[in-house]
């Protein structure tokens, strides 16, 4: 229920605030109704600013949001066009091309991974006071074989854990902190503000950060298309990029801008936005970046990941960067 209410929450706050005339003109978007998959998370924050000041409008583009759970589990709602770009972490992306699930490409950066933006939290009286301590025990993540895994796994490498030595558990992060009360799993990835929420209303206690070490400045997630749509709709996916440029070179400029937003799309309340630390926002798709992630998801080859070396290059637009 607390899904559903916050997917209504998104659409209404993100929709509501004016969009363009759904006819392109002459030299403007080829669909100038763009629908947007993504999860209401901060990282999300300059869609909302570029829809709050008319940075989309301009471009004589609407941009309509729909919540997702993960960005694997909305992968196919893209390849079959109900949704037009997704907003989706790079793990997801990078396996759903090595496996030729669908030809993609990154037409927009979206966060790279700051402290205190994901924590693995455990129950207050938990015994697990150690990352060791995982060892046979379940983890909580919102989407299986994503950058939370991958993230997880990596944190845990230098405790000695291996990816065989816990299980991982779906759950969509709003039912998340329940289920780490009520004992389903033993630890939980949550980002902000979810582990905030969860520190406030039952105790949880942070275990780890989740991207520390090998994982530092991690590139967490980017906007998508499909190579179909990316050459179909050229003006479309160039509208898409300019408005969220400028709303992203706000968000950096002012984050107060970006936390405002945050309460918009969200269900939290400021003196919660004012406590968070907020990732790297980015306006360019960098080759080197993107590399990282497909270079530590070949490190844990075996473990659903990738399973050969994987050049990232192939999923950037012509000329490299966005």
């Amino acid at each position: 229920m607390r899904l559903l209410l916050a997917a209504v929450a998104l659409a209404l706050a993100m929709t509501g605030c004016g969009g363009a005339d759904p006819r392109p003109s002459s030299g403007g978007p080829e669909k100038a109704v763009l629908n947007l998959g993504m999860l209401a998370l901060p990282e999300v924050a300059p869609v909302q600013i570029a829809i709050d000041k008319g940075f989309f409008a301009a471009e004589g583009l609407t941009v309509k949001p729909v919540v997702i759970q993960g960005g694997a589990a909305a992968m196919p709602d893209l390849i079959s066009g109900k949704l037009d770009v997704l907003h989706s972490n790079y793990v997801s992306a990078m396996l759903a091309a090595a496996r030729g699930v669908g030809r993609l490409k990154v037409v927009g950066d979206a966060y790279a991974a700051k402290p205190g933006n994901f924590v693995l939290m455990t129950r207050k009286d938990s015994p697990v006071t150690k990352l060791a301590d995982l060892k046979g025990r379940k983890v909580g993540v919102n989407t299986l074989g994503n950058v939370a895994t991958l993230a997880v796994s990596a944190l845990l490498k230098p405790a000695g854990v291996a990816p065989a030595d816990i299980t991982f558990v779906e759950r969509p992060f709003p039912q998340m902190a329940g289920a780490l009360a009520n004992g389903d799993v033993d630890a939980a990835v949550l980002p902000e503000p979810f582990w905030q929420t969860a520190a406030a209303t039952s105790g949880a206690r942070s275990l780890s950060d989740l991207f520390t070490g090998a994982t530092a400045d991690f590139p967490m997630a980017g906007y998508l298309t499909t190579e179909g749509f990316a050459a179909d709709n050229p003006r479309t996916v160039a509208a898409f990029q300019r408005g969220l440029r400028k709303a992203v070179d706000l968000a950096v400029a002012d984050p107060a801008q970006a936390k405002a937003a945050l309460l918009k799309y969200t269900r939290i309340d400021k003196a919660t936005a004012d406590l968070m630390a907020l990732g790297g926002y980015s306006t360019t798709v960098d080759r080197a970046r993107l590399q990282r992630v497909a270079d530590l998801m070949l490190e844990f080859k075996g473990n659903g990941y990738l399973e050969a070396p994987f050049d990232v290059s192939t999923l950037l637009l012509p000329g490299g960067s966005s």
